[in-house]
């Protein structure tokens, strides 16, 4: 009798490459969401926005003052941007480094190349992060509009969505990268806060011509209506994805080469 498990002779078996990264992936997304990093950049962005808004609102309908609505989704966008950095700096400075005792016995031995771990890493930090931004910028838009005066246009705020996003996409990826080449988190961290705040330092002292994110928070307000260079953005867009492309090639090689 012929064994149960063999197969016919002509019988080819059929593997799926990426599925080992599509694991990780949706492994990683999860234990993102479950994480109590990533709740509590959540729920202070979402807390800090609500009371903002209702601030705001209560000024209009019981003192009269009115504000445009440019105003209060640039003052929500800004600090929500800058409150974020520390957390998501976190938040993907460990996804890798974090895992350094436990990875060579868990993932890497298992059928799954480093190219595929920490690709996997870096789109699903990216695909927790970003997606809870656009959700929660999208959610200010529609506050904004409804409680105060409408002056936004939703060009000017796409523009400005996706112009932040892109820096966010940046950062994301640094922090990525730097969790692949360091050994510790704090490491990690360090390394990356040197970076985000040094080169926003340098951009800062360039000429107004040079695109910098420290210039698009300050003139969020004009882009928001629809008022911005369309040459200006690009760029800044531009650079963000050069960095972040340039950092995780750094990272790939370097994370395929080393000892885990």
């Amino acid at each position: 009798m012929k064994p149960m498990d063999s197969l016919p002779a002509n019988q080819s078996v059929s593997f799926i490459r990426w599925l080992p990264y599509w694991a990780v992936l949706q492994a990683d997304v999860q234990q993102t969401l479950r994480g109590w990093v990533y709740r509590i950049w959540v729920i202070v962005s979402i807390l800090a926005a609500t009371g903002y808004l209702l601030y705001r609102y209560g000024l209009t309908n019981e003192v009269g003052i009115v504000q445009p609505a440019s105003k209060l989704v640039a003052d929500i966008l800004r600090w929500t941007l800058l409150g974020s950095v520390t957390l998501i700096v976190v938040l993907c400075a460990g996804s890798i480094s974090g895992e350094r005792g436990t990875m060579a016995d868990s993932v890497l031995s298992r059928g799954i190349s480093r190219h595929q771990y920490f690709l996997g890493k870096w789109h699903a930090r990216l695909f927790s992060v970003l997606i809870s931004f656009w959700i929660m910028a999208a959610s200010t838009y529609l506050a904004g509009i409804f409680l105060l005066q409408e002056d936004i246009t939703m060009e000017g705020c796409l523009v400005a969505v996706g112009t932040a996003s892109a820096f966010l996409f940046a950062i994301i990826s640094l922090g990525v990268t730097a969790s692949a080449i360091c050994n510790s988190t704090i490491l990690g961290i360090t390394i990356l806060w040197v970076i985000l705040y040094g080169g926003g330092f340098v951009l800062s002292l360039l000429p107004s011509n040079y695109p910098s994110p420290i210039r698009l928070l300050t003139n969020l307000p004009m882009v928001l209506k629809g008022y911005y260079d369309p040459q200006t953005m690009w760029r800044l867009v531009g650079w963000s994805f050069g960095v972040s492309f340039a950092s995780v090639t750094i990272g790939l090689f370097h994370f395929a080469r080393r000892d885990i």
